[in-house]
């Protein structure tokens, strides 16, 4: 029998050898997430900081076209506080109009309005980046996944694990490197490790010491200042942006099964008491079934 099962697993392993040797995109390594699991939530200094590493190098060309600066003050979110969102949204200019003479104008942001894109429209987004326009970061962690294969796709519906997004993102950001020998990059393209044919036209965004993280007591970062910190806290951000709801959505859920529990049982006792007549026992004691006179 163990012979059996060796057999069986060498078989299984070699039919997965040639499509690692074929080139396929490897499969992006698994994270530690604070928000992963039934009972996940989201790390507000995380989220903080990864809106800060969004504004410092990401805000550049890709825009966040479906939130609101108030919703950085939201619960379940980065949780700013009114006045800082009041203030992050005066620093940016907001087109509005048309005024009373029938012209747009500019004006400061308020909290109420979605965060402005880098560019004017589409076309001038693609014209300034190689010809293609670089997507709206705000559902980017849901928009990219990966398969994970057998036999994992199995258990993750055990352990519910739906952070494949996440991990993509991270991988992706840590994955520039230098082509392998024999591999031909095109002009204006990059290797990457994780994306789909290693090319992609997007530059190494992050580097090490870019993004100055807040100090502690002694004036050192609270956190490295590294690239793969930086993946994993905007990585975290664009989470959030894409599921701002995710920590509501998993307490109601929770709450749910826990009535359903409850009901449950009432329903068991209430069938109990009703059906103990038909057939049944009432107080330890046989009853005859009812029967009724033609």
């Amino acid at each position: 029998m163990m012979k059996r099962t060796l057999l069986i697993a060498a078989a299984v392993l070699g039919l997965a050898a040639p499509a690692l040797a074929a080139g396929e995109t490897p499969v992006p390594p698994a994270q530690k997430w604070s928000f992963a699991g039934p009972f996940g939530t989201f790390d507000r200094a995380q989220l903080q900081r990864g809106f800060k590493v969004y504004r410092e190098v990401c805000a550049s060309c890709h825009g966040l076209s479906y939130v609101t600066f108030r919703n950085l003050h939201q619960p379940g979110g980065p949780e700013f506080s009114e006045a800082q969102v009041r203030a992050l949204a005066a620093e940016y200019k907001i087109q509005d109009g048309p005024n009373e003479a029938g012209d747009m104008f500019e004006r400061p942001g308020r909290p109420a309005d979605h965060f402005p894109s880098p560019f004017p429209n589409e076309n001038a987004a693609a014209s300034a980046n190689g010809g293609k326009a670089p997507p709206d970061l705000s559902l980017m962690p849901k928009a990219r996944t990966y398969e994970r294969g057998f036999p994992w796709f199995i258990t993750d519906v055990f352990r519910q694990y739906s952070e494949n997004g996440a991990d993509y993102v991270t991988a992706l950001l840590n994955g520039y490197e230098e082509a392998p020998q024999g591999f031909t990059v095109p002009q204006g393209g990059h290797y990457n490790h994780y994306y789909p044919g290693h090319v992609i036209a997007m530059p190494k965004p992050l580097s090490d010491g870019q993004v100055e993280y807040p100090k502690n007591e002694a004036g050192q970062p609270q956190v490295p200042e590294t690239v793969d910190q930086y993946a994993r806290d905007v990585t975290a951000f664009l989470m959030w942006t894409a599921e701002p709801h995710l920590e509501a959505r998993k307490r109601l859920g929770f709450q749910v099964i826990l009535f359903l529990i409850v009901l449950s049982g009432l329903l068991y006792f209430t069938k109990k008491k009703v059906w103990a007549r038909v057939g049944g026992e009432v107080d330890g004691h046989a009853t005859p079934p009812m029967t009724h006179n033609p």
